[in-house]
């Protein structure tokens, strides 16, 4: 089903000059920036949304209050009453929204945003279709002026986006991933990817079609028996929302921390099912240079927290090194994520990512770490037009000369989906068992369990 898209917002239709409600836009920002930045500095906690929100409407009504008694002075005539609803609720709305592009973020049908400049707009859609979208902006300038502003307020921490700063990775307050960049691009550049945080249970996997209920009543028990997983994949194959499902396998009575470029998972919104969690996000270094806290310090300063388990969004670099050896040091049941286009590629990433550190580990040693802290290697992909589990690896815990002994539990078949192939060793399989998998309650499991 097609997406009905919203027609944007256009101020000038209510006689509303845009260059007002960007003026008024841009002070108002700059104000509750400045009201951020001294409560940092003084040591106090971060502004509430619900004050923030009450300070930003008050900070409106202060510059439509100069406005009007300018126009006194000047002998013309202020806006009326009417007129001060509409602009107030216009820039309230790019400040605590994103002006255009929010109807486009409310729209449960667009699946991912790519825009390239104001007006070059392209929705991918949830039944994987693309069709071209709205404005998002009058011009580059203000979707620069738009996203700088949102980057300065949203999130944990203030983050810049300038021509000093071209990138921004930045989470939304509906859950949703930005990135954008400038200078660095022709023209200003974001890509957002939507988040369905309603998909997060195992079970919800199977109505969707990426797994069957043998692949997932194995998951889950691979889950509860503390199993070390690597989910596994390429761009939106669904790598964190699988993620996400796995984690809400995990038993309420453990603690959790996860660790995150950008907050994707989104634990914070599963209180019920994991009452003792921690959320940490990577920090870019502030104006001075400093203050900066990448994932590898992040996944260090984690497991000093006493975590049963560890869960990194995805790794992508020096943060590999502490996540295995997380993994393989007592931290039973870790989870990550991964870029690799096959399972048995996510082998040669963590070869790769091991020897970009500053330990620079030759690929036998990564191998070694690998073997010890690995248990299952799950792998997503696009099979006709859908996401589907492509493959299910066990690392069995050797290394063989300079290649990872593993076994593919799962493997695609004709169509590219994973079919039960190997059965798991023996010791996996008796944990399974003892934590709640039973094949032969399933018919695809017969000629393959043990």
């Amino acid at each position: 089903m097609k997406a009905t898209l919203a027609t944007p917002v256009a101020w000038d239709s209510d006689g509303i000059d845009p260059h007002l409600i960007a003026t008024l836009h841009r002070n108002v920002g700059e104000a509750l920036t400045a009201a951020h930045v001294s409560q940092e500095k003084t040591g106090r906690t971060r502004m509430s949304p619900s004050d923030e929100r009450a300070l930003a409407r008050k900070l409106v009504g202060d510059e439509l209050r100069g406005l009007a008694a300018t126009a006194y002075a000047d002998g013309q005539t202020p806006l009326d009453e009417d007129t001060e609803a509409v602009v107030t609720a216009a820039v309230l709305d790019r400040i605590h929204g994103l002006a255009r592009l929010q109807p486009l973020l409310d729209d449960p049908y667009v699946r991912d945003i790519h825009i390239s400049g104001a007006e070059r707009v392209w929705l991918n859609l949830r039944d994987g279709s693309k069709v071209r979208g709205p404005a998002v902006a009058d011009s580059d300038e203000d979707l620069v002026e738009l996203i700088a502003t949102a980057a300065r307020r949203i999130g944990r921490s203030e983050r810049r986006w300038d021509h000093a700063h071209p990138e921004l990775n930045l989470q939304l307050p509906n859950g949703d991933r930005l990135h954008a960049l400038m200078a660095v691009s022709g023209r200003p550049t974001v890509t957002i990817r939507r988040h369905d945080f309603e998909i997060h249970r195992v079970a919800q996997l199977v109505d969707l079609g990426v797994c069957d209920g043998l692949l997932a009543s194995f998951l889950s028990a691979a889950v509860r028996a503390r199993a070390n997983i690597i989910v596994a994949g390429g761009t939106g194959t669904g790598k964190t929302t699988t993620l996400r499902c796995l984690i809400n396998e995990i038993p309420a009575e453990e603690r959790l921390i996860t660790v995150e470029d950008s907050l994707e998972i989104g634990l914070e919104r599963f209180e019920d099912l994991h009452p003792d969690h921690e959320t940490l996000e990577a920090r870019e270094a502030n104006t001075e240079g400093v203050g900066a806290f990448s994932l590898a310090e992040l996944v260090r300063s984690a497991l000093r927290m006493d975590p049963e388990r560890v869960i990194v969004g995805e790794v992508r670099g020096a943060e590999v090194l502490p996540m295995l050896l997380a993994m393989s040091q007592g931290n039973d049941g870790s989870m990550c994520s991964v870029h690799a286009d096959s399972s048995k590629g996510v082998f040669g990433r963590f070869a790769m990512y091991a020897a970009m550190t500053p330990e620079r580990l030759i690929p036998d040693v990564t191998n070694l770490l690998v073997a010890n802290a690995v248990a299952l290697i799950v792998h997503l992909g696009w099979i006709s037009g859908r996401r589907q589990v492509t493959s299910v690896r066990q690392v069995t815990g050797a290394v063989e000369g300079s290649q990872v002994v593993s076994n593919e539990l799962w493997r695609p078949d004709s169509t590219g989906a994973g079919v039960p192939a190997a059965p798991p060793t023996p010791e996996l399989a008796a944990q399974l068992e003892e934590h709640g998998f039973d094949a032969s309650t399933h018919a695809a499991a017969r000629g393959w369990w043990r």
